[in-house]
């Protein structure tokens, strides 16, 4: 039997009528503001995972995510450090450390219209998927806070209980994205056409355009310009547009630097 590529973690019972319809939303800087994975690593350092150094690289990456997007070459560099790093640590500490990052770091990160867009998904009786580079274990935890359907995430090997270092599969990111919930969709009986995806990143076109509702939500430049080109909805919960907020999102980028290098000063403790 095929080994899966990526799971759906079903989180909520699905206690309202079967429907057609559903949606979708990734999750970095569309569901929340930053990275998701970025708080996953500050978490993991917190633990004694890895270095100062390595948590400054990091920190680098997720000044960048927030400032212009998402980048393919940063997207492939961030998952093949996490790979490094969760070799050998067990499901249960990871399980643990999502519901941790969520309560300290990601909740406060959400951002209220786009919750408010999922709830009314889930009020008229749609079924509200995360669909998400994340780990699995991390959007599972997202989704369940929030109330929602399910999630759909990357997959870590796991052997004897731990992490091995490699993926099943790729990072769900992309085009992969699109196939998983087209594989979703066969499963569950939805009507693609009739259907909503939410996303920040011109990568997720292929999502997008899976659908017969395409949404952007806190666009990046390619996207807006193609969501414009093809008259599909732009929602934009960052104050202002996005030539006004460029600064505002540099120093709120620089700000959550600042305070991850005093927050990791503090758990290093003072020099002697």
């Amino acid at each position: 039997m095929p080994e899966e590529k990526y799971v759906a973690v079903l989180t909520q019972p699905d206690a309202m009528p079967q429907t057609s319809e559903a949606a979708f939303f990734d999750v970095d800087n569309t569901l929340m503001r930053g990275a998701s994975l970025f708080h996953v690593a500050r978490k993991m350092h917190q633990r004694g995972a890895f270095t100062l150094m390595q948590a400054a690289g990091f920190a680098w990456k997720q000044f960048k995510f927030v400032a212009r997007g998402e980048n393919m070459d940063d997207v492939h560099a961030v998952r093949d450090s996490a790979l490094t790093l969760a070799e050998g640590i067990t499901v249960e500490d990871v399980k643990a450390l999502g519901e941790e990052v969520y309560d300290e770091m990601i909740a406060s990160r959400i951002w209220p219209g786009a919750k408010a867009l999922a709830q009314q998904h889930l009020r008229v009786g749609r079924r509200v998927w995360l669909v998400t580079g994340t780990p699995i274990e991390v959007a599972a935890v997202i989704s369940s806070r929030l109330g929602l359907t399910g999630a759909l995430g990357t997959v870590g090997e796991i052997a004897d209980g731990m992490y091995t270092g490699r993926l099943v599969g790729d990072i769900l990111h992309g085009s992969a994205k699109a196939v998983a919930v087209q594989e979703l969709a066969d499963l569950e009986g939805l009507d693609l056409k009739r259907c909503w995806a939410y996303s920040d990143s011109y990568n997720d076109i292929p999502l997008l355009t899976l659908v017969g509702h395409p949404v952007a939500i806190n666009p990046d430049a390619r996207l807006r310009r193609h969501a414009r080109d093809h008259n599909w909805p732009v929602y934009d919960f960052r104050s202002g547009r996005r030539a006004a907020t460029l600064g505002l999102k540099a120093a709120t980028a620089c700000g959550a630097v600042y305070g991850l290098w005093r927050g990791f000063s503090r758990i290093r403790g003072p020099r002697v």
